[in-house]
């Protein structure tokens, strides 16, 4: 067996030399097409772009590799490639070890330089004063509705969407106790108490554990990392920074928990590229003519148009109340039986921008 395995492993070291080869050949000719961007002041991140390259590779692919680790390591390839061209700093909502953390790195890779901020409207502000390139916030979960900070400042603020980040969201249980009676206090954000709460009645129910809410999952995974006879819920990232050992994984209730993020940038526009979707928000004169808005979504249905989320928000204004409707569409901005539409209401939208659909 050791001679088949040596001889198996052989053949591996010569398939990776090969491997770090082409790597290099690529990142040669990403190095071409980061000097050509540069002299046209072009933009670096291009995730229709990207999202093409897995699709054809998806496509060709006859296994035995699933799709889902062929996106794994190409979109660390796309990462490395992005910082070889030129590092982008990146704004998410933090702390470091959060779910907006995971989903940037999802797409920035580990080597970009980025800015954890405590607030949705820092991160915004870090966007529109040009301080970072790229913003990554959440807008919605599938179990506890949408962010409706993030919905406003959408609303208010001079930024694109360049693209949607859907992650799905798995909780551990952590801590550095290695028996569940040692565990006094468990640390988490509010919401991880909801999602997880099928494990805590299983598991804790009648221990008299004492569930403290926290800002964080990251600071949650801190805190127990420091104090003894704790426990964490967090994210696997929080609890690897941490050096806080894994108990239990995806104790979360429902197997499909999924929060969309959103890339934000400003001055940014993604070219015309099939399955896209659009985002925007609309302020209608629903006093002085009814039915206005019912006839303006009427124009996308005759089009064809698929909308796939419509959402108000209070306007904020003095008066009676007024609202915006965030939404979203399939088709980009620039397609032939949209762009009339958009241009018709023109003066009663704000175009948020068209970006490659991943979800």
């Amino acid at each position: 067996m050791e001679k088949k395995l040596a001889e198996i492993r052989s053949q591996i070291d010569i398939i990776d030399n090969q491997i770090l080869e082409l790597l290099n050949k690529r990142m040669a000719l990403v190095r071409e097409v980061g000097h050509l961007k540069r002299s046209h002041n072009a933009v670096i991140y291009r995730p229709e772009r990207e999202k093409a390259i897995l699709d054809r590779l998806n496509k060709i692919n006859k296994g035995p590799i699933a799709s889902q680790a062929i996106e794994a390591i190409f979109l660390e390839i796309f990462a490395a490639s992005r910082h070889f061209e030129l590092p982008e700093r990146v704004a998410y909502l933090g702390p470091e070890g959060s779910f907006t953390h995971q989903a940037a790195e999802s797409r920035f890779g580990a080597l970009s330089d980025y800015v954890s901020l405590s607030t949705i409207q820092s991160v915004f502000e870090s966007v529109e004063t040009g301080r970072v390139r790229f913003g990554v916030v959440p807008i919605e979960n599938n179990r506890e509705g949408s962010v409706h900070e993030t919905i406003d400042l959408l609303i208010t603020s001079d930024v694109r969407i360049v693209a949607e980040i859907p992650l799905d969201i798995h909780f551990t249980f952590a801590s550095m106790e290695d028996r569940l009676s040692h565990i006094r206090k468990i640390y988490s954000k509010d919401i991880a108490f909801r999602q997880c709460k099928k494990f805590l009645d299983e598991y804790f129910s009648d221990s008299g554990v004492e569930l403290i809410p926290v800002e964080s999952t990251s600071k949650a995974a801190k805190l127990a990392s420091e104090e003894p006879f704790t426990a964490a819920i967090c994210a696997r990232v929080a609890a690897t920074i941490h050096k806080l050992p894994l108990l239990f994984e995806n104790i979360e209730d429902s197997s499909y928990n999924r929060t969309r993020f959103l890339i934000i940038s400003k001055d940014f526009h993604n070219p015309k590229a099939s399955g896209s979707k659009t985002s925007l928000v609309v302020k209608l004169d629903n006093d002085t003519k009814p039915g206005t808005l019912a006839s303006f979504l009427n124009d996308f249905n005759e089009a064809g148009i698929n909308l796939t989320k419509i959402e108000s928000r209070p306007a904020k204004q003095k008066g009676k109340f007024h609202y915006w409707f965030l939404i979203d569409f399939d088709g980009h901005c620039e397609d032939e039986h949209i762009a009339p539409i958009l241009a018709k209401h023109g003066d009663h939208i704000k175009l948020l921008g068209s970006y490659v659909k991943l979800i």
